[in-house]
């Protein structure tokens, strides 16, 4: 079983940056597809982003395409988020997930390991 933490989460002004970082533990990192999910405050748990297990492939939420970039460095075992342009709609727990294989779509149910979240608040 993999072991997924995130980190890099704060509290940051409406059109400011962070990255989100998530290590994962285990030697298989570089054969599976990771993602990003966020749980906005009394909302449902919503996809972000995803990328293949080489890096190859991502695909984006349309709510932050453009402003969002995933990316992941095998030898670190660890994929990112960075986020630009963020506005107070971005506030929201932040998991990351690795999917089941090569590939993943944004349905939670292709993914089989979450992290535990990392606050990210936007202020106006």
């Amino acid at each position: 079983q993999v072991q997924l933490v995130e980190s890099g989460g704060g509290l940051v002004q409406a059109g400011g940056s962070l990255r989100l970082s998530c290590a994962a533990s285990g030697r298989s990192f570089s054969r599976y597809a990771m993602g990003w999910f966020r749980q906005p405050p009394g909302k449902e748990r919503e996809f972000v982003a995803t990328i293949s297990f080489s890096g190859g492939t991502t695909d984006y939420a349309d709510s932050v395409k453009g402003r969002f970039t995933i990316s992941r460095d095998n030898a670190k075992n660890t994929v990112y988020l960075q986020m630009n342009s963020l506005k107070p709609e971005d506030t929201a727990v932040y998991y990351c997930a690795q999917g089941g294989g090569f590939y993943a779509t944004g349905s939670p149910s292709d993914f089989r390991s979450w992290g535990q979240g990392t606050q990210v608040t936007v202020s106006s």
